[in-house]
Protein backbone atom coordinates (compact mmCIF):
# COMPACT_ATOMS: atom_id res chain seq x y z
CA UNK A 1 0.00 0.00 0.00
CA UNK A 2 1.31 3.43 -0.94
CA UNK A 3 0.66 5.93 1.84
CA UNK A 4 1.26 9.68 2.19
CA UNK A 5 1.81 10.98 5.74
CA UNK A 6 1.26 14.64 6.64
CA UNK A 7 2.45 16.29 9.85
CA UNK A 8 2.79 19.77 11.29
CA UNK A 9 4.21 19.90 14.78
CA UNK A 10 4.13 22.35 17.64
CA UNK A 11 6.52 24.69 15.83
CA UNK A 12 3.74 25.21 13.20
CA UNK A 13 6.24 26.37 10.58
CA UNK A 14 5.68 23.85 7.78
CA UNK A 15 3.76 20.79 6.69
CA UNK A 16 6.02 17.76 6.47
CA UNK A 17 4.91 15.35 3.75
CA UNK A 18 6.40 11.88 3.32
CA UNK A 19 5.41 8.94 1.16
CA UNK A 20 6.20 5.26 1.55
CA UNK A 21 5.26 1.86 0.26
CA UNK A 22 4.16 -0.29 3.20
CA UNK A 23 3.55 -4.03 3.29
CA UNK A 24 3.20 -6.64 6.02
CA UNK A 25 5.63 -9.54 5.77
CA UNK A 26 5.13 -12.03 8.60
CA UNK A 27 5.94 -10.26 11.86
CA UNK A 28 7.62 -7.37 10.03
CA UNK A 29 6.26 -4.18 8.52
CA UNK A 30 8.35 -3.30 5.48
CA UNK A 31 8.66 0.42 4.74
CA UNK A 32 10.19 1.77 1.54
CA UNK A 33 10.58 5.57 1.73
CA UNK A 34 9.64 7.40 -1.46
CA UNK A 35 10.84 10.83 -0.40
CA UNK A 36 9.63 13.77 1.62
CA UNK A 37 8.80 17.45 1.24
CA UNK A 38 8.56 20.38 3.63
CA UNK A 39 5.86 22.82 2.55
CA UNK A 40 6.02 26.07 4.56
CA UNK A 41 2.80 27.53 5.85
CA UNK A 42 1.91 30.82 4.16
CA UNK A 43 2.99 33.66 6.46
CA UNK A 44 -0.58 34.84 6.95
CA UNK A 45 -1.82 31.36 7.92
CA UNK A 46 1.08 30.79 10.28
CA UNK A 47 0.36 34.12 11.97
CA UNK A 48 -3.28 33.11 12.41
CA UNK A 49 -2.25 29.76 13.92
CA UNK A 50 0.07 31.54 16.37
CA UNK A 51 -2.67 34.03 17.28
CA UNK A 52 -5.03 31.14 18.13
CA UNK A 53 -2.68 29.20 20.39
CA UNK A 54 -2.83 29.34 24.20
CA UNK A 55 -2.68 31.47 26.21
CA UNK A 56 -4.35 33.64 23.55
CA UNK A 57 -8.13 34.05 23.54
CA UNK A 58 -9.84 33.13 20.29
CA UNK A 59 -13.31 32.77 18.75
CA UNK A 60 -15.23 29.94 17.12
CA UNK A 61 -15.13 31.95 13.88
CA UNK A 62 -11.32 32.03 14.02
CA UNK A 63 -11.19 28.31 14.78
CA UNK A 64 -13.56 27.54 11.90
CA UNK A 65 -11.50 29.65 9.50
CA UNK A 66 -8.32 27.94 10.65
CA UNK A 67 -9.84 24.49 10.23
CA UNK A 68 -10.54 25.30 6.59
CA UNK A 69 -7.30 27.20 6.00
CA UNK A 70 -5.11 24.47 7.49
CA UNK A 71 -7.13 21.82 5.65
CA UNK A 72 -6.53 23.62 2.37
CA UNK A 73 -2.80 23.94 3.12
CA UNK A 74 -2.60 20.24 3.96
CA UNK A 75 -4.54 19.45 0.78
CA UNK A 76 -1.97 21.37 -1.27
CA UNK A 77 0.88 19.53 0.45
CA UNK A 78 -0.82 16.18 -0.15
CA UNK A 79 -1.39 16.96 -3.83
CA UNK A 80 2.28 17.89 -4.21
CA UNK A 81 3.38 14.67 -2.50
CA UNK A 82 1.04 12.63 -4.69
CA UNK A 83 2.45 14.26 -7.81
CA UNK A 84 6.13 14.64 -6.92
CA UNK A 85 6.78 11.64 -4.65
CA UNK A 86 4.28 9.06 -5.86
CA UNK A 87 4.04 9.66 -9.61
CA UNK A 88 0.33 10.34 -9.18
CA UNK A 89 -0.44 6.93 -7.68
CA UNK A 90 -1.21 6.33 -4.00
CA UNK A 91 -3.78 4.53 -1.87
CA UNK A 92 -4.15 6.55 1.32
CA UNK A 93 -3.38 9.89 2.96
CA UNK A 94 -2.84 10.14 6.72
CA UNK A 95 -3.09 13.63 8.16
CA UNK A 96 -2.09 14.59 11.68
CA UNK A 97 -3.37 18.13 11.20
CA UNK A 98 -2.24 21.01 13.40
CA UNK A 99 -2.57 20.74 17.15
CA UNK A 100 -4.08 23.92 18.58
CA UNK A 101 -4.93 22.63 22.04
CA UNK A 102 -3.95 19.65 24.18
CA UNK A 103 -6.16 19.89 27.26
CA UNK A 104 -4.33 18.56 30.33
CA UNK A 105 -5.55 18.92 33.93
CA UNK A 106 -3.51 17.49 36.82
CA UNK A 107 -1.67 15.22 34.42
CA UNK A 108 -4.89 13.85 32.88
CA UNK A 109 -5.63 14.60 29.23
CA UNK A 110 -9.26 15.70 28.91
CA UNK A 111 -9.23 16.36 25.19
CA UNK A 112 -7.08 17.24 22.21
CA UNK A 113 -7.82 19.35 19.15
CA UNK A 114 -6.10 19.11 15.77
CA UNK A 115 -7.36 21.37 12.99
CA UNK A 116 -7.15 20.77 9.24
CA UNK A 117 -10.46 19.57 7.79
CA UNK A 118 -9.67 16.29 5.95
CA UNK A 119 -12.43 16.82 3.38
CA UNK A 120 -10.16 19.32 1.60
CA UNK A 121 -7.45 16.65 1.31
CA UNK A 122 -9.89 14.05 0.00
CA UNK A 123 -11.19 16.51 -2.60
CA UNK A 124 -7.71 17.55 -3.73
CA UNK A 125 -6.29 14.02 -4.05
CA UNK A 126 -9.33 11.80 -4.54
CA UNK A 127 -7.89 9.51 -1.86
CA UNK A 128 -9.32 8.33 1.46
CA UNK A 129 -7.89 10.20 4.45
CA UNK A 130 -7.24 8.99 7.99
CA UNK A 131 -7.24 11.92 10.42
CA UNK A 132 -7.87 12.88 14.07
CA UNK A 133 -5.57 10.13 15.28
CA UNK A 134 -5.15 11.28 18.88
CA UNK A 135 -8.73 11.48 20.13
CA UNK A 136 -9.45 7.75 20.37
CA UNK A 137 -6.49 7.15 22.67
CA UNK A 138 -7.63 10.05 24.87
CA UNK A 139 -11.14 8.56 25.01
CA UNK A 140 -9.55 5.30 26.19
CA UNK A 141 -7.85 7.12 29.06
CA UNK A 142 -4.53 7.76 27.33
CA UNK A 143 -2.45 10.87 26.86
CA UNK A 144 -3.03 10.90 23.10
CA UNK A 145 0.70 11.43 22.70
CA UNK A 146 3.40 10.85 21.77
CA UNK A 147 1.90 8.78 18.95
CA UNK A 148 5.30 8.15 17.37
CA UNK A 149 5.72 5.52 20.11
CA UNK A 150 4.37 2.69 17.94
CA UNK A 151 6.74 3.38 15.02
CA UNK A 152 9.64 3.98 17.42
CA UNK A 153 9.00 0.66 19.15
CA UNK A 154 8.90 -1.26 15.88
CA UNK A 155 12.11 0.49 14.76
CA UNK A 156 14.04 0.00 18.02
CA UNK A 157 13.05 -3.61 18.64
CA UNK A 158 16.08 -5.85 18.24
CA UNK A 159 18.65 -3.19 19.08
CA UNK A 160 20.94 -4.11 22.00
CA UNK A 161 20.73 -2.63 25.48
CA UNK A 162 18.01 -0.11 26.26
CA UNK A 163 17.57 2.00 23.13
CA UNK A 164 15.42 5.12 23.03
CA UNK A 165 14.10 7.29 20.22
CA UNK A 166 14.18 11.05 20.75
CA UNK A 167 12.12 13.50 18.74
CA UNK A 168 13.01 17.19 19.00
CA UNK A 169 10.12 19.30 17.76
CA UNK A 170 8.44 22.10 19.64
CA UNK A 171 8.22 19.57 22.47
CA UNK A 172 10.77 16.80 23.06
CA UNK A 173 9.57 13.24 23.47
CA UNK A 174 11.24 9.88 23.97
CA UNK A 175 10.27 6.26 23.44
CA UNK A 176 12.21 3.81 25.62
CA UNK A 177 12.39 0.09 24.91
CA UNK A 178 13.99 -1.71 27.86
CA UNK A 179 14.63 -5.47 27.66
CA UNK A 180 11.68 -7.46 28.97
CA UNK A 181 9.58 -4.33 29.57
CA UNK A 182 6.65 -2.78 27.76
CA UNK A 183 7.42 0.30 25.65
CA UNK A 184 7.31 3.65 27.43
CA UNK A 185 6.80 6.97 25.62
CA UNK A 186 6.42 10.48 27.02
CA UNK A 187 7.17 14.15 26.54
CA UNK A 188 10.31 15.20 28.39
CA UNK A 189 9.57 18.94 28.14
CA UNK A 190 10.23 21.77 25.68
CA UNK A 191 12.61 21.38 22.76
CA UNK A 192 12.10 24.33 20.40
CA UNK A 193 8.90 25.76 21.92
CA UNK A 194 10.51 28.16 24.41
CA UNK A 195 13.52 28.82 22.19
CA UNK A 196 11.34 29.88 19.26
CA UNK A 197 9.11 32.01 21.49
CA UNK A 198 12.16 33.74 22.95
CA UNK A 199 13.78 34.45 19.57
CA UNK A 200 10.53 35.82 18.18
CA UNK A 201 10.17 38.04 21.25
CA UNK A 202 13.76 39.30 21.39
CA UNK A 203 13.86 40.11 17.67
CA UNK A 204 10.44 41.74 17.57
CA UNK A 205 9.24 39.06 15.18
CA UNK A 206 12.16 39.47 12.74
CA UNK A 207 13.37 35.90 13.38
CA UNK A 208 11.41 32.77 14.21
CA UNK A 209 14.17 30.53 15.55
CA UNK A 210 17.84 30.43 16.56
CA UNK A 211 19.43 29.38 13.26
CA UNK A 212 22.10 26.72 13.87
CA UNK A 213 22.03 27.66 17.56
CA UNK A 214 24.30 30.62 16.83
CA UNK A 215 22.78 32.93 19.42
CA UNK A 216 22.81 30.24 22.10
CA UNK A 217 26.46 29.56 21.25
CA UNK A 218 27.22 33.28 21.75
CA UNK A 219 25.59 33.31 25.20
CA UNK A 220 26.34 31.58 28.47
CA UNK A 221 24.08 29.43 30.60
CA UNK A 222 22.69 31.32 33.58
CA UNK A 223 22.45 28.80 36.48
CA UNK A 224 19.91 30.88 38.41
CA UNK A 225 17.50 30.92 35.44
CA UNK A 226 18.07 27.23 34.77
CA UNK A 227 17.21 26.43 38.41
CA UNK A 228 13.93 28.35 38.15
CA UNK A 229 13.01 26.57 34.92
CA UNK A 230 13.90 23.11 36.26
CA UNK A 231 11.67 23.68 39.29
CA UNK A 232 8.60 23.05 37.12
CA UNK A 233 6.58 20.17 38.66
CA UNK A 234 6.09 18.66 35.20
CA UNK A 235 9.58 17.20 35.24
CA UNK A 236 8.83 15.28 38.44
CA UNK A 237 5.65 13.65 37.15
CA UNK A 238 5.81 9.95 36.36
CA UNK A 239 5.57 8.78 32.75
CA UNK A 240 3.56 8.43 30.60
CA UNK A 241 2.90 12.17 30.46
CA UNK A 242 2.42 14.83 27.82
CA UNK A 243 2.66 18.58 27.57
CA UNK A 244 2.60 21.30 24.94
CA UNK A 245 2.51 25.00 24.15
CA UNK A 246 -0.48 25.29 26.46
CA UNK A 247 2.17 25.09 29.19
CA UNK A 248 5.47 26.17 27.62
CA UNK A 249 4.90 29.57 26.00
CA UNK A 250 6.22 33.14 26.14
CA UNK A 251 4.32 34.22 29.30
CA UNK A 252 5.71 31.11 31.03
CA UNK A 253 9.23 32.22 30.12
CA UNK A 254 8.53 35.80 31.17
CA UNK A 255 7.37 34.59 34.59
CA UNK A 256 10.60 32.60 34.95
CA UNK A 257 12.68 35.65 34.03
CA UNK A 258 10.77 37.75 36.58
CA UNK A 259 11.71 35.19 39.24
CA UNK A 260 15.44 35.57 38.53
CA UNK A 261 17.37 38.11 40.63
CA UNK A 262 18.43 41.20 38.75
CA UNK A 263 20.06 41.92 36.41
CA UNK A 264 17.85 40.25 33.80
CA UNK A 265 19.87 37.82 31.65
CA UNK A 266 20.89 39.05 28.21
CA UNK A 267 18.90 37.56 25.31
CA UNK A 268 21.72 35.28 24.14
CA UNK A 269 22.18 34.03 27.71
CA UNK A 270 18.46 33.22 27.86
CA UNK A 271 18.76 31.21 24.63
CA UNK A 272 21.84 29.36 25.91
CA UNK A 273 19.98 28.53 29.12
CA UNK A 274 16.86 27.34 27.28
CA UNK A 275 18.98 25.13 25.05
CA UNK A 276 20.65 23.65 28.13
CA UNK A 277 17.20 23.14 29.69
CA UNK A 278 16.19 20.88 26.82
CA UNK A 279 19.46 18.95 27.04
CA UNK A 280 19.20 18.49 30.82
CA UNK A 281 15.57 17.37 30.79
CA UNK A 282 16.15 14.94 27.91
CA UNK A 283 19.22 13.53 29.66
CA UNK A 284 17.45 13.24 33.03
CA UNK A 285 14.65 11.25 31.39
CA UNK A 286 17.14 8.97 29.66
CA UNK A 287 19.13 8.35 32.85
CA UNK A 288 15.97 7.61 34.82
CA UNK A 289 15.12 4.80 32.42
CA UNK A 290 18.63 3.48 31.85
CA UNK A 291 18.93 4.43 28.19
CA UNK A 292 22.10 3.11 26.55
CA UNK A 293 21.57 4.40 23.00
CA UNK A 294 19.65 7.41 21.69
CA UNK A 295 18.25 7.64 18.16
CA UNK A 296 17.38 11.27 17.39
CA UNK A 297 15.08 12.92 14.85
CA UNK A 298 13.10 16.11 14.35
CA UNK A 299 13.93 19.71 13.58
CA UNK A 300 16.02 20.11 16.73
CA UNK A 301 18.64 17.74 15.31
CA UNK A 302 19.60 20.55 12.92
CA UNK A 303 20.69 22.66 15.91
CA UNK A 304 24.33 21.66 16.50
CA UNK A 305 24.50 23.48 19.84
CA UNK A 306 21.50 21.58 21.19
CA UNK A 307 22.88 18.24 19.95
CA UNK A 308 26.28 19.00 21.51
CA UNK A 309 24.67 19.83 24.84
CA UNK A 310 22.62 16.61 24.82
CA UNK A 311 25.80 14.65 24.13
CA UNK A 312 27.56 16.46 26.99
CA UNK A 313 24.70 15.60 29.37
CA UNK A 314 24.78 11.92 28.36
CA UNK A 315 28.44 10.86 28.44
CA UNK A 316 28.86 7.30 27.27
CA UNK A 317 25.48 7.18 25.50
CA UNK A 318 25.80 7.26 21.70
CA UNK A 319 23.46 9.84 20.15
CA UNK A 320 22.83 9.14 16.48
CA UNK A 321 20.29 10.33 13.89
CA UNK A 322 17.52 7.95 12.84
CA UNK A 323 18.97 8.18 9.31
CA UNK A 324 21.55 5.60 10.43
CA UNK A 325 18.67 3.12 10.83
CA UNK A 326 17.32 4.05 7.40
CA UNK A 327 14.54 6.37 8.59
CA UNK A 328 15.12 10.00 7.44
CA UNK A 329 15.17 12.17 10.57
CA UNK A 330 13.44 15.08 8.82
CA UNK A 331 10.59 12.82 7.69
CA UNK A 332 10.25 10.48 10.65
CA UNK A 333 7.11 11.95 12.17
CA UNK A 334 5.30 12.14 8.83
CA UNK A 335 6.32 8.54 8.11
CA UNK A 336 5.21 7.54 11.62
CA UNK A 337 1.72 8.84 10.88
CA UNK A 338 1.75 7.02 7.54
CA UNK A 339 2.41 3.85 9.53
CA UNK A 340 -0.43 4.62 11.95
CA UNK A 341 -2.91 5.14 9.11
CA UNK A 342 -1.76 1.91 7.48
CA UNK A 343 -2.40 0.06 10.76
CA UNK A 344 -5.84 1.68 11.11
CA UNK A 345 -7.12 0.60 7.69
CA UNK A 346 -5.84 -2.93 8.36
CA UNK A 347 -7.76 -3.09 11.64
CA UNK A 348 -4.68 -2.91 13.85
CA UNK A 349 -4.15 -0.74 16.94
CA UNK A 350 -1.75 2.17 16.73
CA UNK A 351 -0.80 2.48 20.39
CA UNK A 352 0.75 0.56 23.26
CA UNK A 353 -1.19 1.21 26.49
CA UNK A 354 2.09 1.35 28.40
CA UNK A 355 3.26 4.18 26.15
CA UNK A 356 0.20 6.44 26.38
CA UNK A 357 -1.40 5.29 29.65
CA UNK A 358 -4.62 4.17 27.95
CA UNK A 359 -6.76 1.36 29.32
CA UNK A 360 -6.26 -0.60 26.11
CA UNK A 361 -4.71 -0.40 22.68
CA UNK A 362 -7.02 1.32 20.21
CA UNK A 363 -7.63 1.72 16.52
CA UNK A 364 -6.80 5.34 15.76
CA UNK A 365 -8.46 8.00 13.68
CA UNK A 366 -11.48 8.68 11.52
CA UNK A 367 -11.68 7.89 7.81
CA UNK A 368 -12.90 10.33 5.17
CA UNK A 369 -13.67 8.56 1.86
CA UNK A 370 -12.05 9.71 -1.36
CA UNK A 371 -13.73 9.99 -4.76
CA UNK A 372 -14.31 6.25 -5.05
CA UNK A 373 -16.37 4.03 -2.74
CA UNK A 374 -14.39 3.22 0.39
CA UNK A 375 -12.77 -0.20 0.17
CA UNK A 376 -10.63 -1.21 3.13
CA UNK A 377 -8.14 -4.09 3.11
CA UNK A 378 -9.05 -7.34 4.80
CA UNK A 379 -8.47 -6.96 8.55
CA UNK A 380 -5.19 -8.37 9.87
CA UNK A 381 -5.18 -10.22 13.18
CA UNK A 382 -1.45 -10.33 13.88
CA UNK A 383 0.21 -6.92 14.40
CA UNK A 384 3.82 -6.45 13.28
CA UNK A 385 6.58 -6.69 15.86
CA UNK A 386 9.31 -4.85 13.99
CA UNK A 387 9.86 -2.29 11.26
CA UNK A 388 12.27 -2.97 8.41
CA UNK A 389 13.36 -0.12 6.18
CA UNK A 390 13.96 -1.26 2.62
CA UNK A 391 15.33 0.70 -0.32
Amino acid sequence: MRVIGLMSGTSHDAIESAAADLVLDGDALLLRPLGHLAVPYPDELRARVAACLPPAVTTTQAVCALDSGIGQAFAGAAARALRELCGGVADLVVSHGQTVHHWVEDGIVRGTLQLGQPAWIAEATGLPVVSDLRSRDVAAGGQGAPLVGMTDTLLLRGLPGTPAALNLGGIANVTVLAPGADPLAFDTGPANALLDAAVHHFTGGAAAYDADGRRAAAGRVRPELLRVLLDDPYYRRAAPKTTGKEHFHLPYLERALDAVPTPTPAPDDVLATLTRLTAVTVADACRTHGVTRLVASGGGTRNPVLMRMITEELPGVPVRPSDELGLPSDAKEALAFAVLGFLTVHGLPGTHPSATGARRATLLGSITPGLEPLRLPEPVTQPPRRLRIVH
